[in-house]
């Protein structure tokens, strides 16, 4: 994977150089993600999760190109005026959703790109302000609207019908005791709503405290409210059918030889861009003389720069711990045409 994504690095200014962002915030696999994505002098990159701008402001530093910084967080678009600032002319905010990329540059008039990173999930600044409502570390309102507006996650375990909340736990979240942990919080919120994070969390983890915490692959305990607080961020922002579409956006404005590099932090995530990689690079789903029916697939839009996910070292695990899950997905557009928009079962 390594000698694929830097075979044509020799147009950049080195992917070395890694300035901190004003916020502090450390982004996951980002000398990989630059790597792949060969910032160089005159080239257009998208940014589809700005976030703590990370790797916008390394893609910058790195090479004399242009960045479309996208968000729906309107705190990550104020967050990032100053880098703005700082790179006039060169770096372009736009709130909106990482979906919606195709359209939003085409309105302002850029037609085809050379790179699109996404950063998937929630963000470090994010998670470390109570007051949004995604972590159970310290208390806040049950909000984690990504973008502040709509249905927040207090209205679901609130509103929702046992049956339906299950699913979305057991959906979303992978988690096993969905049926129990949903039954606990119907039972919760007939005595007084659940308005908070503690209360949430506290009411899970008296369901899941007779059994042992779950680890992750490389050992690290995993709080019992916390596939629980996945399932319903996921729900609250759709983001799932986003990824979706933001695979299928990118696919749209990526010019031939331009690369695609996406950071993922759990298997529905992972799962979804894998299997939409391999199908439309040609790598799954051939026909055969048994099944004539898929043989009709259009020719591959994707070349896969490896076949394996790209994982952080334990070096960087030890000084980021929130990176151990982590894994990056890199894949080259050719120049045949895009297949169109994604449905949910291709990639399911």
């Amino acid at each position: 994977m390594a000698a694929a994504v830097s075979r044509r690095r020799s147009k950049s200014t080195g992917s070395g150089a890694k300035p901190a962002p004003a916020t502090g915030h450390t982004p996951v696999l980002l000398d990989s993600v630059i790597a792949a994505l060969e910032p160089r002098t005159g080239a257009v990159y998208v940014d589809g999760t700005l976030g703590g701008g990370g790797y916008t402001s390394a893609l910058l530093a790195a090479a004399d190109c242009i960045v479309w910084g996208i968000d729906r967080d309107p705190d990550a678009i104020a967050r990032n005026s100053g880098l703005a600032a700082r790179y006039a002319g060169r770096l372009h905010l736009v709130s909106g959703r990482f979906g919606d990329m195709q359209t939003l540059l085409t309105d302002r008039g850029v037609g085809a790109v050379d790179g699109v990173t996404l950063d998937l999930g929630v963000s470090s600044m994010q998670i470390d302000d109570p007051a949004r409502g995604f972590a159970f570390a310290k208390d806040g309102p049950l909000d984690m609207r990504m973008d502040k507006s709509g249905q927040t996650a207090a209205d679901l375990v609130n509103t929702v019908d046992e049956g339906e909340l299950a699913d979305i736990i057991h959906t979303f979240g992978e988690e096993r005791l969905a049926r129990r942990i949903a039954r606990a919080i119907v039972a919760a919120r007939t005595q007084t709503p659940i308005e908070t994070t503690a209360q949430l969390a506290k009411i899970v983890r008296a369901v899941a405290a007779p059994r042992k915490r779950s680890r992750t692959s490389r050992g690290s305990k995993i709080d019992p409210a916390t596939r629980t607080f996945q399932a319903l961020r996921i729900k609250v922002n759709d983001e799932l059918v986003e990824l979706e579409r933001g695979l299928g956006a990118a696919e749209a404005i990526l010019k031939p030889g331009g690369r695609l590099a996406v950071v993922s932090f759990h298997s529905l995530e992972d799962r979804r861009v894998k299997v939409f990689l391999r199908q439309r690079s040609g790598n799954e789903g051939r026909g055969s003389r048994h099944r004539p029916d898929i043989a009709a697939h259009p020719a591959p839009a994707w070349r896969l720069l490896g076949r394996r996910a790209i994982r952080p070292s334990d070096t960087e695990i030890a000084q980021n711990p929130r990176a151990r899950s982590a894994r990056l997905r890199v894949a080259e557009r050719t120049e045949a045409a895009g297949w169109g928009p994604v449905s949910e079962e291709s990639t399911a």
